[in-house]
């Protein structure tokens, strides 16, 4: 009986956490109600105070149940590299292979995409949701901190001195890549969010003096150029 009503309770808090997805989604976190939330899950108010202390918590306990791509795209990217055998990959290809990886999960995985779409665009950062800023500040100085380590760590492989700072760098490739996911959240038919997004990212490599990748430079030419 008790491993029974274990199940049901994590049951019921799926449940809520996927009416907060959707009820996010459609009419904004401020917007949304925990008895908004409970009604759609068919549960109580008081279900959602046993499993949650508040809607922040309610809010950050959505977040961790669908990793953000560029979240944990660099644990993934290292744990990969290592089951294959290719931990020697140098550390800019790791910063490539993270940041597309990450676009291609957005793209390619609604989930991903709808809770990346509350993240960034549904949420207002009012005092009730002081918890989710303090999240999302913490979330955004762990990918700059990987990225600028990743940057020195490049240059150093290669010798090569970076025509700005790795924190300014970083800074800028994060703006880049976090402004191409917003762009498309807005309109998904307006371009490719892999194919822009990789020769986007190309560039502003290559633009800190790292060598292109050959596969992004020949998506960059485009057609008409590639023949």
């Amino acid at each position: 009986m008790a491993r029974r009503t274990k199940e049901e309770a994590l049951a019921t808090r799926h449940k809520l956490l996927d009416a907060a997805e959707h009820l996010f989604q459609v009419q904004g976190v401020s917007r949304t109600s925990l008895q908004d939330i409970a009604r759609r899950a068919g549960a109580t108010r008081g279900a959602v105070y046993w499993h949650f202390k508040d809607k922040a918590d309610l809010f950050n306990a959505m977040m961790e149940r669908v990793t953000l791509p560029l979240e944990e795209s660099f644990n993934h990217e290292n744990k990969l590299h290592e089951n294959l055998g290719e931990s020697q990959l140098n550390a800019i290809e790791r910063i490539r292979h993270s940041t597309v990886n990450a676009l291609h999960q957005i793209v390619t995985d609604a989930q991903t995409r709808r809770v990346f779409e509350v993240a960034t665009q549904k949420v207002e950062y009012v005092e009730e949701l002081q918890a989710v800023r303090l999240r999302h500040l913490t979330v955004r100085k762990g990918f700059l901190d990987r990225i600028q380590q990743g940057m020195e760590t490049a240059a150093a492989q290669m010798n090569l001195k970076l025509p700005v700072s790795a924190s300014t760098a970083a800074q800028g490739l994060h703006a880049l890549i976090d402004g191409l996911i917003q762009n498309w959240l807005l309109d998904p038919e307006a371009f490719d969010l892999l194919e822009v997004g990789q020769c986007a990212i190309d560039v502003y490599l290559r633009g800190m003096g790292f060598p292109g990748d050959q596969q992004a430079v020949a998506a960059c030419a485009g057609p008409a150029q590639a023949v």
